[in-house]
């Protein structure tokens, strides 16, 4: 029996990076949000306890970046499922207004929507 998708799938453009603000090197990929921390996915072990100054690059709709500043601490890092990949998890310490509306922004994409179906 043949079955179709009733849902749209959307292909992200992008992957949102996270930097090491200090450095401007990329520390990894974000995995999750919430408002009060993320998960990182990186290619190595990051220290647990650690507090880091963490930028987030967020493409804008001319084309451009935005750049978001806020410091987090390492709560747990393990190995990823997949092999040479470590996902970190980070509680944010006052994240600025800026990352509160990309996790809302985030939130809102994401949801499915029950589609309102006529009689």
């Amino acid at each position: 029996m043949s079955r179709q998708r009733s849902i749209q799938r959307h292909q992200l453009p992008y992957y949102l990076k996270v930097f090491n603000r200090i450095t401007d090197r990329p520390m990894g990929c974000l995995g999750n949000v919430s408002c009060e921390g993320l998960m990182l996915i990186s290619q190595w072990p990051l220290l647990v306890g650690a507090r880091f100054d963490m930028r987030l690059k967020i493409p804008t709709q001319d084309g451009s970046w935005r750049s978001v500043d806020f410091f987090g601490t390492c709560q747990w890092s393990q190995e990823d499922v997949t092999p040479g990949s470590y996902d970190s998890g980070f509680r944010l310490e006052s994240p600025p207004p800026e990352y509160l509306e990309m996790v809302g922004a985030l939130r809102e994409y994401f949801t499915f929507q029950r589609l309102a179906t006529s009689a």
